[in-house]
């Protein structure tokens, strides 16, 4: 499809400008792919009205008029799209274990260099705070931060929540940001802002009082009156406990549904300073300054982490001190640069 029945929503425009025009830097001459879903119409009809904008060719793909969802596997239309795409965008509400489907997406854009946008869980409230963000900000402090932590053996985390817990990191691992500014070399998420990196091993306690990722998102949102606690021995999450007895099932479920779900795949560092609020939204919580882990998946294509997994899931914990060797990087969530 190559348009949308949606009428366009003028205070979606400084975000959906940015995405186009700062982040993914379209020129009239490439072509684009854009997929999104029903949930996401309004914010697709205003990514759409800055391509027209730009003079870029491109395709809508809507996946409920493709495939049932939640989807099991991209539908071909879509994949074969981002064959002859120069950029890509996915806005999109994820539903449950379509997080497969997802990474064929991005395992195109990694092969074909695509500058991908991924904004999984995208909303409109979203597009009017993290997606306004000054990005070209944000891509200088990631640069700092990288700086900083690239040539880091350790890294310490606590929080007065009761987060206490060590990263020690492997010197054949890369570390990459993902500013907002987005290029060939690595898709991003937007909004953007973020270093991470895979750890070599992760122990102690991490209160996760911000957010938990993929679907439970939605379903459990902001978690700073019931928060998820999480102890991690040798890279492995060892125990999860919440009163929300709902989200402690689920989230060790999810951690225990593949062999490496309930390893510490990534360790990143928030460095989005446009944003200062959990709103119960993983898109945007985790840019949040601070650090958040995930589980699952090491990215290894980037990370050059050497296993994976079939699912990864975020956690995010609030008002962190973070402790580089010796040099505090943050205080209570603010940076000390």
């Amino acid at each position: 499809m190559s348009t949308l029945d949606a009428v366009l929503d003028p205070e979606l425009a400084e975000g959906a400008y940015n995405a186009v025009n700062v982040c993914l830097k379209v020129r009239p001459e490439e072509k684009v792919t854009l997929i999104t879903d029903a949930a996401s119409r309004p914010i697709a009809a205003s990514l759409a009205h800055e391509l027209d904008g730009v003079g870029a060719p491109y395709r809508i793909w809507e996946l409920e008029a493709l495939a049932r969802r939640p989807l099991e596997s991209t539908p071909p239309e879509i994949l074969e799209d981002l064959e002859t795409s120069q950029v890509s965008i996915f806005a999109v509400r994820p539903q449950p274990h379509e997080l497969g489907a997802r990474r064929q997406i991005t395992e195109v854009a990694i092969r074909r260099k695509i500058r991908h946008a991924h904004m999984v869980n995208i909303t409109r409230q979203i597009m009017m705070q993290g997606m306004r963000a000054d990005f070209h900000k944000v891509d200088d402090i990631s640069q700092e931060v990288l700086a900083i932590v690239s040539a880091a053996e350790a890294i310490r985390v606590k929080s007065a929540a009761g987060t206490d817990f060590v990263a020690r990191f492997n010197p054949n691992f890369h570390w990459l940001k993902t500013s907002g500014i987005i290029s060939p070399e690595t898709w991003g998420n937007l909004p953007g802002g973020e270093v991470f990196t895979a750890p070599e091993n992760v122990e102690g306690t991490f209160v996760v009082d911000g957010v938990v990722g993929d679907y439970l998102c939605a379903k459990f949102g902001d978690l700073r009156r019931q928060p998820l606690t999480i102890r991690l021995y040798d890279n492995r999450l060892i125990e999860a406990h919440s009163e929300n007895r709902e989200l402690e099932e689920d989230f060790w479920n999810y951690t225990h549904s593949d062999d490496n779900s309930d390893r510490v795949g990534e360790f990143a560092i928030g460095t989005n300073v446009g944003v200062r609020q959990v709103i119960g939204n993983i898109l945007q919580d985790e840019k949040i300054p601070g650090v958040h882990i995930a589980f699952g998946d090491p990215l290894g294509a980037y990370t050059g982490a050497n296993w994976t997994c079939t699912t990864h899931i975020d956690v995010v914990g609030t008002e962190l001190d973070v402790v580089v060797g010796e040099r505090q990087l943050m205080e209570r969530g603010e940076f000390r640069l």
